[in-house]
């Protein structure tokens, strides 16, 4: 508890210049996530101003969420730049169903938003950003996505590439490109509910694929293959989703010799990737059978709404282009701007890290909880699959009730009986406080006795 900011220095009113003091020392590292901050009082005589300065810059300290105040102990350097939500349904306290990346105060967003906004406006003025843009990103901006790409995926290049606004558009337009209504695609028998939603509103069949704890079987693969003859391959390969497991080197091998024998194309979802650098996409063996789709929503925030589709040709690019043009015209020009800019000035590789560096923090908070219990998890995972009491088909109710919403193993399977799991999304908790509190609430859950139920 004892900084004491320098605010000589800086312009302004001494609230504001003592909440600009507490920035730049996160900023650089002389405040760090959790620390006790003075009490408003001390502060207040250390600088030797009025409390009433100190408590307005503390209140806007918590309004921009660089500080937090815990009943009973004092102020804190936030862990997050996460604001608690306001629109959760009733009675959900604590929402540990959607699949996001955590908000690490080291990532920085708020700041390095306005930042590459004002980057932005002095090169070429927002306004500019502001008109329809081609269908797929502008050539600069490809360009400098695939050059980012390619230290993973050696084949990317701009004329392979098309921007789209989500992961979520690219699946929809990618199955009305390959199949028509009643056609089959192939996926893991659980799998991403996404690409369900996809399916059904087009009226493509998805079968499920046998899996191990390694991902899908091989073996199953390529009978599904000679039974079905499927237009494509739908998988996630790396940090699964919901089981988080991620094929190993041999296995690749032998879906890319599938893939190829069966004369069929892979779809290829990569939203994890960059989570776990070390798993080579698939399509790097079968580029010309491949549609590598790669997203920021799970390593840097949702709602940028930017994600890049590398295609096995320069002629199924155009075409993409020409589904997204007439779906939703183009990804938003601003947000596909400010990506440009972080990627280009390293940014983007900044905030990733930071983000990979608090989901293995929150894996091992997790792994420490759940001690004892059956679950699958990977250390850069935002989630973990939890396998649920035999007998105890309640789980995912009784914890709803106590406030606290996980997704069960239903919206995950293809067809078939579902498992008796439940995916929780570590990373949605606002900070590890919140996620310690939703934590116990599940270990609670789980020891419940089998014959209690709630009257009603």
């Amino acid at each position: 508890m004892d900084w004491t900011p320098t605010i000589s220095e800086l312009s302004g009113p001494r609230y504001q210049r003592i909440v600009e003091a507490m920035e730049a020392d996160i900023a650089a590292g002389r405040l760090v996530r959790g620390q006790q901050l003075p009490t408003q009082r001390a502060l207040a005589k250390a600088l030797g101003i009025d409390l009433t300065t100190v408590t307005r810059a503390y209140t806007e300290a918590r309004r921009r969420g660089i500080m937090e105040a815990r009943v009973g102990q004092g102020s804190f350097v936030s862990e997050t730049s996460a604001r608690r939500a306001v629109d959760l349904p009733h009675p959900v306290a604590i929402d540990l169903s959607m699949n996001v990346p955590p908000q690490p105060l080291e990532a920085q967003l708020d700041e390095r938003i306005i930042a590459g906004m004002e980057a932005i406006r002095a090169q070429s003025g927002l306004t500019a950003h502001l008109n329809y843009q081609p269908p797929g990103g502008s050539a600069h901006e490809r360009e400098v996505a695939a050059r980012w790409m390619r230290t993973r995926v050696p084949h990317a290049h701009a004329d392979r590439l098309v921007i789209f606004p989500g992961a979520q558009t690219i699946l929809f337009n990618l199955l009305a490109h390959l199949a028509r209504p009643g056609d089959i695609v192939l996926t893991e028998a659980l799998t991403f509910p996404g690409i369900r939603a996809a399916a059904a509103r087009l009226g493509v069949k998805l079968v499920g694929v046998a899996m191990d704890d390694g991902g899908i079987l091989p073996d199953a693969l390529a009978k599904a293959c000679r039974t079905h003859k499927p237009k494509a391959v739908y998988l996630i390969p790396t940090l699964h989703n919901p089981t988080t497991a991620t094929l190993l080197p041999d296995r690749r091998s032998a879906i890319a010799k599938i893939i190829s024998d069966s004369d069929t194309v892979l779809i290829e979802d990569d939203a994890y990737g960059l989570l776990d650098r070390s798993a080579s996409p698939i399509a790097n063996l079968i580029p010309e059978r491949t549609y590598l789709a790669t997203t920021l929503s799970k390593c840097i925030a949702p709602a940028l709404r930017v994600a890049h589709l590398v295609t096995p040709d320069g002629g199924s690019q155009r075409e993409m282009r020409s589904y997204l043009q007439a779906t939703v015209q183009m990804p938003a020009p601003l947000m596909v701007a400010l990506v440009t800019h972080w990627i280009e000035t390293g940014i983007a590789d900044r905030i990733i890290t930071a983000i990979r560096s608090e989901a293995i923090g929150r894996q091992q908070l997790a792994q420490r909880a759940l001690k004892g219990f059956e679950f699958e998890a990977e250390p850069a995972a935002h989630h973990l699959w939890l396998r649920l009491p035999e007998g105890r088909p309640d789980v995912a109710a009784h914890l709803l009730r106590n406030g606290l919403a996980v997704v069960a193993g239903e919206a995950f399977t293809v067809d078939g009986t579902p498992p008796h799991a439940a995916r929780v999304s570590l990373g949605a908790a606002r900070n590890r406080a919140e996620l310690t509190e939703a934590l116990r609430i599940l270990v609670n859950a789980l020891h419940r006795p089998a014959d209690i139920r709630q009257i009603v």
